[in-house]
């Protein structure tokens, strides 16, 4: 019985049923769109949401954890955020090609990127890329301590994604909702790390 527990929870947190239940919400929105039981609109707006969502929930890995350390579900996301992330840019991807299936003029989209609220999606798609294809551990090996620098570009990532959620889709209200908490972690995050380290910058000076 325990045994059967035991690989049965195996299963459940395998990365293979993590890739397949993140996938699933593409594989449905596809199905209905080929379908036309999906309109392009309600398609774009799923897809970039998830994607960012998606985002957003990997950042908050690491500041979640932080605060609520006892937490299993804390500590699983924090085991699971690299395949969340990469998670996040396709769905962010397939936002994008639906776009570009849709317009099927690059004079249009040229036109269109010209807009704020359209180059700010253009640019936090490349650098989701750029963070994607580098989320393997090999790449972590490869670029060593240049690895932590390169994905600090998660961080403008985000507010391009805002930006483009924002003004693109002119929803303030929903978007900000979505990222306002991930900002509140993230400056938590931030103000723990500074005052961990004032403190024990200030243990070392009185116990030298």
């Amino acid at each position: 019985m325990n045994r059967t527990v035991t690989d049965s929870a195996r299963a459940t947190t395998s990365p293979y049923w993590l890739w397949l239940v993140l996938a699933l919400p593409a594989i449905y929105w596809l199905g209905g769109y080929w379908r036309d039981a999906l309109s392009y609109g309600e398609f774009l707006h799923a897809s970039g949401e998830l994607g960012a969502r998606l985002l957003i929930l990997a950042m908050a890995a690491t500041p979640l954890q932080m605060l609520l350390p006892r937490l299993s579900l804390t500590r699983w996301l924090l085991r699971h955020r690299r395949p969340i992330g990469v998670a996040a840019f396709g769905y962010s991807a397939l936002h994008a090609l639906a776009y570009l299936q849709r317009k099927a003029d690059l004079a249009r989209i040229l036109d269109d990127a010209r807009e704020v609220g359209m180059w700010t999606g253009w640019l936090a798609l490349v650098l989701l890329l750029l963070l994607a294809i580098t989320s393997s551990d090999a790449a972590v090996r490869m670029l060593r301590r240049a690895w932590k620098k390169l994905h600090r570009w998660v961080y403008p990532a985000a507010m391009l994604t805002y930006l483009h959620w924002l003004l693109s889709a002119f929803e303030p209200l929903p978007a900000s909702l979505h990222f306002v908490p991930l900002a509140a972690l993230e400056a938590y995050r931030i103000w723990t790390r500074y005052f961990l380290r004032r403190h024990q910058r200030g243990d070392h000076a009185e116990n030298s």
